[in-house]
């Protein structure tokens, strides 16, 4: 789920089109050519969200970088931290640990040898004001 999901983003910063149309294309062949393996919901939730909260994950991501710009990033690694940013502060069914700990495993399949622990050093300083964040729009 979450690899398909870095794997769309991946692909839409590539190509510079919306995620939501690639998962939109992926949608309709899997249904024209009745092909097993339809894209999870989950994976088209993880999608949908990160692509209406870009703006609001970027500026988290820019925030909590050190010595870094998001666009220098290795293009994996910035999908990796945008999934896992917005699973951290905007999905209250995925605990955070869980979050942090996928993050980094798809860090270590992924990207390069350094990724799995700047992955974690950043999502760590996120994840310390994700309760609060989670709790404010639970409330609304």
């Amino acid at each position: 789920m979450r690899a398909r999901a870095v794997d769309i983003l991946f692909e839409a910063e590539a190509k510079e089109i919306p995620a939501t149309q690639i998962v939109s294309e992926r949608r309709e062949w899997f249904a024209e050519h009745d092909a097993v393996g339809e894209m999870s919901g989950y994976t088209v939730t993880l999608v949908e969200g990160v692509a209406s909260d870009a703006a609001q994950i970027d500026a988290v991501i820019s925030s909590h970088l050190e010595n870094w710009k998001l666009h220098r990033l290795p293009a994996v690694d910035r999908a990796i931290l945008r999934l896992a940013v917005w699973e951290l502060l905007y999905s209250n069914d995925v605990d955070i640990h869980v979050v942090l700990d996928e993050a980094v495993k798809l860090a270590k399949e992924l990207s390069t040898d350094e990724s799995p622990s700047f992955v974690n050093g950043v999502l760590g300083r996120v994840a310390e004001l994700a309760p609060q964040v989670r709790a404010a729009a639970s409330a609304e």
